[in-house]
């Protein structure tokens, strides 16, 4: 299977922009997203729950600053700056990594945050 990275790039773009109809039709629907602080999000009603409401991030801007594309894999790392829900900034650097099914939609996302834990 070859992976078609531009759609890593759109989704960046849809968040930014608040198009949560959009983001979500880049997922299968039995897709499973994890996210540091939250249970998995399991299928398009979660990952519309998340975005819609559960998402501690008001607004902002994800930058891509590199991206590796493998078999059926693509991984990238960036920034993110913008505003949370509750009126503070955010400014801080991550890694994401998504799986493609068959239909060339995302199957998998694991998100990981550049913050001092251990």
């Amino acid at each position: 299977m070859t992976v078609d990275a531009t759609r890593v790039e759109t989704y960046y773009r849809l968040v930014d922009a608040d198009d949560v109809d959009g983001l979500v039709e880049l997922f299968a629907p039995d897709s499973v997203y994890r996210r540091p602080g939250y249970e998995p999000l399991v299928g398009h009603d979660a990952l519309r729950a998340f975005y819609e409401g559960e998402r501690v991030i008001e607004s902002g801007t994800h930058t891509v600053d590199h991206t590796v594309v493998g078999e059926d894999s693509v991984a990238v790392h960036g920034r993110f700056e913008g505003t949370l829900r509750d009126g503070s900034s955010a400014s801080l650097r991550f890694a994401d990594f998504y799986t493609f099914d068959d239909d060339g939609r995302f199957a998998t996302r694991d998100t990981f945050f550049f913050a001092p834990l251990v």
